[in-house]
């Protein structure tokens, strides 16, 4: 049996860090959580930076994202200042301005620094658990948290932010219009970047979506690897009693965008029994979007049996009536 946060792909595994060594780390240093947000520690999220890129390494990324990680790790190692710092005299501009940082990594930085923990790190390696990040929103509780997760898909704080724009979580049973405007308003705060850089220069606009066909074709990508057998695999830490590594990983690009790619660990997904049909996609563009999307097969209804975006159902109902009539797809 497969340790918890082992990767296998094929007949190679690697073993990258798993959250529980990094807390051993950062207990015998005497750094906890609190300590790390007072202080900023460069060492800290240098060590988060490099154990990012050895897990994209063994999970089979390009290895111009690989490199990109492991340089900055390298220069906050050796940086003579501190880089909590440069955060709250500078904001993210500060940090982009770093040789080799860049504005996905400069974002990456923000979320340690004000939160004591990297999301996407968690992900990656199995640790993440979308119920306890939803519980940090004021005005959401455990029962909210889980009928977000459960009955909206929500693993992520931008996720919940859209569905309060949209109308979806007002709709939700014990919510209603006055709540959801006030959990809307506490996640704006939250994801904020603060007064003293909200006039700095905006980044160029990213698309509101990728392609439907490319997240289309990322998903058949995905399956058809996974059930080959030939991706790299992690042991997520929920409903894995056994600490199996089964979950596959794949890294793919599609012109700017980035993807990572694997089937929905949810609790819904179990109950249903949709944990290898359901594909959740992160989709990154080079201007630091960032999109959440998940792939399902439809059970009924004119689009019965075919893989859709949720969400973009009509999209993906017009490109597979452009590919019926033999049009090329986009």
């Amino acid at each position: 049996m497969s340790a918890p946060g082992r990767l296998q792909a094929g007949r190679a595994s690697a073993k990258p860090p798993t959250a529980a060594d990094d807390a051993a780390a950062a207990a015998a240093a005497g750094v906890g959580p609190a300590a790390r947000m007072a202080s900023g520690d460069n060492a800290w999220i240098a060590q988060q930076l490099r154990q990012m890129a050895q897990l994209l390494a063994a999970q089979g990324d390009n290895p111009y994202r690989v490199a990109a990680y492991r340089r900055a790790g390298d220069l906050l190692a050796h940086l003579p200042r501190s880089v909590r710092e440069i955060f709250e005299r500078e904001g993210e501009t500060g940090l982009d301005a770093l040789p080799g940082i860049g504005p996905h990594i400069a974002a990456a930085i923000d979320e340690m620094l004000r939160s004591g923990r990297w999301r996407r790190l968690e992900q990656l390696r199995g640790d993440a658990d979308p119920l306890v990040l939803l519980r940090t929103v004021p005005g959401v509780g455990s029962a909210l948290a889980q009928q977000l997760h459960e009955s909206l898909g929500i693993s992520s704080l931008e996720a919940l932010e859209l569905a309060a724009q949209d109308g979806r979580l007002e709709h939700l049973p014990q919510v209603g219009a006055r709540r959801a405007m006030a959990i809307g308003a506490a996640l704006t705060q939250m994801l904020d970047h603060g007064r003293a850089w909200r006039n700095a220069p905006p980044r160029p606009p990213s698309p509101q979506e990728p392609p439907v066909a490319w997240l289309l074709d990322v998903d058949r990508e995905y399956r058809a690897a996974a059930a080959a057998g030939t991706l790299p695999t992690i042991a997520p830490r929920r409903f894995n009693p056994q600490g199996e590594a089964w979950l596959p990983v794949l890294h793919t690009q599609r012109g700017d965008w980035h993807f990572t790619a694997l089937f929905s660990n949810t609790a819904r997904a179990h109950a249903l029994g949709r944990v290898r049909d359901w594909v959740v996609i992160y989709a990154e563009d080079k201007s630091l979007g960032e999109r959440q999307h998940t792939v399902v097969t439809v059970q009924n209804g004119t689009l019965a049996g075919r893989r859709v975006v949720r969400g973009m159902e009509a999209a993906c109902q017009a490109w597979y009536r452009r590919a019926v009539a033999g049009a090329a797809p986009a």
